[in-house]
């Protein structure tokens, strides 16, 4: 197994349990993940609870998502891995800025999605280095990498 510590950065759709499903995957392996703020309530509010309040939800979802890519940019920058997961409950385009951002500091990125998303995720597919169809499957393709063995 490698002596290294690999950073796996988890960004994307935070109305289900997939990250967990992932670590629980990944138990064992040298890995230290990262993500988002994964509040819903939190994140949306971070720049208004923090900097205080907008007139207009123009402005206080500026400031809010100011605050948090301070987070997202530093894990992503600070990340070996990038796994992207879209769900199909919500147009995620902050996951695809993420995959996007990633991809462009050649950080390698492994999406997750649905089959039902293929079509609408085909660019940001083929910048991926895998495309995962569960959590698992994102985890034994960071078991493969991290041991070099198949599960």
């Amino acid at each position: 197994m490698s002596e290294r510590t690999w950073r796996v950065y988890l960004a994307g759709e935070i109305h289900s349990d997939w990250r967990d499903r992932v670590e629980a995957a990944c138990e064992g392996l040298p890995v230290v993940f990262t993500a988002p703020v994964t509040d819903h309530p939190a994140s949306d509010a971070a720049g208004t609870s923090t900097l205080g309040d907008e007139e207009k939800k123009f402005w206080a979802d500026h400031k809010g998502a100011g605050v948090n890519s301070i987070r997202t940019q530093t894990f992503i920058q600070e990340a070996d891995v990038v796994v992207v997961r879209f769900g199909d409950k919500y147009r995620q385009w902050n996951a695809a800025f993420d995959a996007g951002f990633a991809s462009a500091l050649g950080k390698p990125v492994i999406t997750q999605h649905d089959e039902e998303l293929d079509h609408a995720l085909k660019e940001v597919d083929a910048a991926a280095r895998a495309t995962a169809r569960t959590p698992e499957q994102v985890a034994a393709v960071l078991r493969y990498v991290i041991t070099a063995e198949l599960a």
